[in-house]
C-alpha cells in the first residue's frame, strides 16, 4: 500500500512540475508579459532640439494605443543630416526618421523609403508639401512642417510699413552704428531669393530638368547687378545666423533675413520692438517685386527595412497629423502643413514668427530634391563670395554667371 502511495505521490510531483515549466514557457514565449499582447520595437530619429517635445508625442501614442506593447526608443539626428546617417546602412537607420524634403529623391533611389498609402495624408496637406513628399508620381513621406526664411526687424529703427520694402529699408538714415540691413547671398539658399524674384529658374519651370538654370539669363544679369549694388551699400552687411542674432542682442542691426530657428533669441533681445514680416520688395528695373523665397519641408519616413511596416506608418502619422503639428507649432514655432490647421487664423494669430514664415510661403518656390542640386551650393556660395569681395563686378558679371551655370549643370556621378 505505501508502495502504491509513494508511485502517486512521484506522479503528482512530475505533472505539477511539467505544469510549471509549461506555464514558464508560456510566459517566456510572450516575452514576459502574460497578456499575449504583440511587442513592438521601434527606434525614431529626430532633431536634438525637438527632444522634449518628441519625447512628449510618443508618449502619449503609446497611452492612446494599449492593444500592444511598445518599445520606442528615440534618438538624435539632424534633418539635414539624414540621408547621409541613413545611407551608411539603411538596415541599420531608425524605422521613423525626419529629413529634409530635398533629400527625398535620393532617399527613395536608395531604397530607404517605405510608400505612403493612407489617403487622407495627401489630402490634409497643403498642395506644396505633398509635392515635396512625392517621387515619380507616389508619396515617400508624411509632410510636417513648412521651412523658408522671412524678415525679422527692431521695431525701434523701422516701422512695419517700412519694412514692406528693401529700398525704403536702405534709404533710411539709422546712424553710424547701425547696420540697416543683413542676410547671406554667399549661401544659395538666400541668395536664390534675388534670381527667383526676377523670373528665373533652377532646374526648370518644376525643378526638375537637370539640364536647365537660366541664372546667366538677362534676368539674371538684372537680379546680379542688384546684389552687387546691396553688397556695396555701407548700410548692408553679409553676416550668418550668429552675427544677425549677435546684432539685434547689441541694437547694431536693424533687419535680417533667417529662418524661424532664431526667433526665440531674437525676441529675447528686442523684447517689445521684436518685429516679423514677409521679405520685403525689391525693385528690378521699373517694377517692384516680392523676393521669391526657397522653401523646405520637414517630412517623416519609414524605413523600407522596418521589421513593424504597419506600427511604424502608424507612429509617423500621428506625430505629422493635426494635433501633432499644433503641438509643435506652440512649442516649436514650427508652421503647420495641415491646411485646415494653416488656415485657421485664432491659431495662427497667436503666433506672428509662423504668421510671417506663412505669408512668406505664398512667395516661395519649393527646393528642388534630384541629385543635380549637389552641384548649386559650391558654386552659389563661390559667386556670392565674389560678389562680397569685389571680384564679381557689373564688368565681368556676365562671364560669372557663366561660370556659375556651366557649374551647376555638369556632369554628376549619378550620371555616369
Amino acid at each position: 500500500m505505501k508502495k502504491i502511495t509513494a508511485v502517486f505521490v512521484a506522479l503528482a510531483i512530475v505533472i505539477l512540475t511539467f505544469a510549471a515549466c509549461t506555464n514558464k514557457n508560456v510566459s517566456e514565449n510572450n516575452s514576459g508579459d502574460v497578456d499575449n499582447k504583440k511587442t513592438v520595437s521601434l527606434r525614431v530619429w529626430g532633431a536634438q532640439d525637438d527632444k522634449e517635445m518628441l519625447t512628449k508625442l510618443i508618449s502619449d501614442f503609446k497611452k492612446t494605443r494599449t492593444n500592444k506593447n511598445w518599445d520606442i526608443k528615440l534618438s538624435f539626428v539632424g534633418e539635414d543630416d539624414a540621408a547621409t546617417e541613413i545611407l551608411k546602412d539603411v538596415s541599420a537607420a531608425a524605422d521613423v526618421f525626419s529629413f529634409a524634403s530635398d533629400q527625398i529623391a535620393t532617399l527613395k533611389k536608395a531604397g530607404a523609403l517605405y510608400r505612403v498609402t493612407n489617403a487622407d495624408v495627401k489630402t490634409r496637406n497643403s498642395d506644396s508639401s505633398v509635392l515635396a513628399a512625392t517621387v515619380e508620381g507616389e508619396m515617400y513621406a508624411y509632410p510636417v512642417t513648412a521651412d523658408t526664411f522671412f524678415l525679422y526687424y527692431d521695431k525701434a529703427i523701422f516701422s512695419d510699413e517700412e519694412v514692406k520694402s528693401l529700398e525704403t529699408i536702405m534709404a533710411k538714415d539709422t546712424g553710424d552704428k547701425i547696420t540697416n540691413f543683413a542676410m547671406k547671398i554667399d549661401d544659395g539658399w538666400y541668395s536664390s531669393s534675388f534670381f527667383f524674384t526676377a523670373g528665373c529658374t533652377l532646374f526648370g519651370k518644376n525643378g526638375t530638368d537637370k539640364t536647365q538654370c537660366d541664372f546667366n539669363s538677362e534676368n539674371g544679369v538684372l537680379a546680379a547687378n542688384y546684389m552687387i549694388d546691396l553688397a556695396n551699400n555701407k548700410k548692408f552687411a553679409n553676416l550668418d545666423d550668429a552675427k544677425i542674432k549677435s546684432g539685434f542682442k547689441t541694437r547694431t542691426l536693424g533687419a535680417a533675413v533667417s529662418g524661424a530657428w532664431n526667433a526665440t533669441d531674437i525676441k529675447a533681445s528686442l523684447g517689445e520692438n521684436f518685429g516679423v514680416a514677409k521679405l520685403p520688395t525689391i525693385k528690378l528695373g521699373a517694377e517692384s517685386k516680392n523676393l521669391i523665397s526657397m522653401a523646405n519641408f520637414k517630412l517623416y519616413g519609414v524605413n523600407a527595412q522596418t521589421k513593424f511596416p504597419e506600427e511604424a506608418h502608424e507612429l509617423a502619422n500621428y506625430l505629422t497629423d493635426r494635433d501633432a503639428q499644433e503641438v509643435r507649432f506652440r512649442t516649436r514655432n514650427y508652421a503647420p502643413t495641415h491646411s485646415k490647421l494653416a488656415e485657421d487664423k485664432d491659431v495662427l494669430s497667436s503666433n506672428d514668427v509662423v504668421a510671417a514664415l506663412t505669408a512668406q510661403s505664398a512667395h516661395s518656390i519649393l527646393q528642388t530634391s534630384i541629385d543635380q542640386v549637389s552641384n548649386f551650393w559650391t558654386p552659389a556660395e563661390a559667386f556670392g563670395t565674389g560678389i562680397i569681395n569685389g571680384t564679381v563686378t557689373k564688368e565681368n558679371v556676365k562671364e560669372k554667371l557663366d561660370a556659375f551655370v556651366n557649374a551647376v549643370l555638369a556632369s554628376i556621378k549619378s550620371d555616369k
